[in-house]
């Protein structure tokens, strides 16, 4: 019979020990491999996703840019719209806000005018009011009215 030695039982558990860790490496890398793939595909199928996203996104961008210059002459027309406004209501309130006062401080005066005439003719006048077959001298009427 022959006797194992110590250095031969050394070298059987060193064999085994690699085998062990060889096995479990061989396991690692094909989980790693599994992973891989699915994070190929993963990332293929992202992808395919993405690119139409991106295109519809420059798309809309696009579409936002020509709707903003768009909305920018529209602003820049009434910008000069009201300025040309605004330089309109100065040039008619210059050429006739002057003149328009004045005609109307001479309506003005000419209707107090012939209206204090009005009152003068009429004070001078004798008036009578008749009130249920009475006769009302005109001085009476007028402290009535006072009261």
């Amino acid at each position: 019979m022959h006797t194992v030695s110590g250095g031969e039982v050394a070298g059987i558990l060193v064999a085994v020990f690699w085998a062990i860790l060889v096995s479990f490496l061989a396991v690692a890398l094909a989980r790693l491999a599994q992973t891989l793939k699915a994070t190929t595909k993963l990332v293929a199928d992202v992808t395919d996703q993405a690119v139409p996203l991106l295109a519809d996104a420059s798309s809309a961008v696009r579409s936002a840019q020509t709707q903003l210059d768009r909305v920018d002459a529209i602003a820049s027309d009434v910008q000069e719209v009201t300025s040309n406004a605004s330089a309109l209501s100065t040039t008619v309130a210059s050429t006739f806000g002057g003149p328009l006062v004045k005609v109307a401080a001479f309506g003005y005066g000419v209707r107090r005018a012939l209206s204090g005439r009005k009152e003068d003719v009429l004070a001078g006048q004798s008036r009578r009011t008749v009130i249920v077959g009475r006769t009302v001298p005109a001085a009476r009427r007028t402290k009535r009215k006072k009261d």
